[in-house]
């Protein structure tokens, strides 16, 4: 057993000034708030927090995810170093042999402890808010509501997004038992007093609602509002795409090409958004330091929130004891410092 101290522990109960973990066998032991017991390991101050999930990731690194088995695993890999350490890959639309051949990369790296599952961004969209999707991929079929009772049926969590739906349309979605809200209010229709949308229509359920928290996407003051409303809600996420980490220039998404400039991806010839070149631990302290809020809700946004979606939050997502020991050590700053996946140190 490993005795680790010396940082702000950020626990559900909240901040430990004095707090430390320990760790056994991959596993978080206990976590105290009094004098760490004798020989624990210092950690140089900062902040400890749970391991990041992100749900929703395209690419990384220089490498996009639908491109090779050997590219998926690397994007993830970039992201694990940034404080990821549960994926979900994400899937553009394309033709369904295609989407069979990416699911079986993700079934490897599940296999391989990389990944959690596969996150299909399409092909069901509506076509008037596509985004960087490729249109010729874009299925729009009637039915929807018996889609989404069947997927939910099936075990399937199913997302509305990229979507002209109203609100009226979209609460129908919610009551079927859709249970996220795909990157809330990008590729959404417009938010009006008298028509208010799909965005209003997820805020006004109990669906999990998706931000993409990189000064792009959303506005700080409304990323500040809908946490405030809906804090345990709110599940932040990157979208990134292949350029993150990687620097300005050009890349893909997909089958669609991406032109990168100061950090914005939008898609070639266009002004549309084209994911982002975020990271999960950029999200976390944009959070805290541009948004305003305590850190104990940014820990709640990048990891309870999201294993409590997914179903495995007696599996990670918090420290406390019998979890994964998946830990993100953060410095006064809030960057990286080292990052712990089932108790070891990558």
């Amino acid at each position: 057993m490993t005795v680790y101290a010396g940082a702000r522990v950020v626990t559900p109960g909240g901040v430990l000034d004095r707090g430390w973990v320990s760790v056994e066998d991959g596993r978080i032991a206990a976590v105290g708030a009094d004098a760490p017991p004798a020989g624990a390991h210092q950690l140089s101050g900062g902040w400890l927090l749970p391991g990041f999930i992100d749900v929703h990731v395209h690419g990384g690194g220089g490498f996009d995810v639908t491109k090779s088995c050997a590219d998926m695993r690397a994007a993830v890999e970039f992201h694990r170093r940034h404080g990821t350490t549960r994926t979900l890959v994400s899937l553009m639309a394309a033709p369904v042999d295609a989407l069979c051949e990416q699911l079986g990369w993700v079934r490897d790296l599940v296999h391989d402890g990389l990944v959690f599952g596969a996150h299909l961004e399409g092909p069901f969209l509506s076509a008037a808010r596509c985004g960087a999707q490729n249109h010729a991929h874009v299925l729009e079929l009637p039915g929807a509501l018996d889609l989404v009772r069947e997927l939910v049926a099936a075990g399937v969590i199913a997302a509305i997004g990229h979507t002209d739906a109203t609100y009226e349309q979209a609460s129908a979605a919610f009551a079927a038992g859709a249970r996220l809200a795909t990157h809330l209010f990008n590729a959404m229709g417009p938010i009006s007093h008298r028509a208010p949308g799909a965005a209003i229509a997820a805020l006004d359920s109990d669906t999990i609602l998706e931000l993409i928290n990189d000064g792009v996407h959303v506005h700080e003051g409304l990323v500040r509002v809908v946490t405030n409303a809906a804090p345990d809600r709110v599940v932040l996420v990157t979208d990134a795409v292949s350029a993150a980490g990687a620097g300005d220039g050009c890349y893909t998404l997909g089958d669609r090409d991406v032109v990168v400039q100061d950090g914005e991806a939008r898609l070639s010839g266009s002004t549309s958004l084209a994911g982002s070149t975020l990271t999960m631990d950029e999200a976390v302290r944009r959070l805290v330091r541009e948004v305003g809020l305590p850190i104990t809700t940014a820990a709640v946004a990048a990891a309870a929130t999201p294993a409590r979606l997914l179903g495995i939050e007696d599996l990670c997502g918090s420290i406390a004891a019998g979890l994964d020991a998946d830990l993100v050590h953060l410095d006064d700053d809030l960057a990286v410092a080292a990052v712990m996946s089932r108790g070891a140190w990558l």
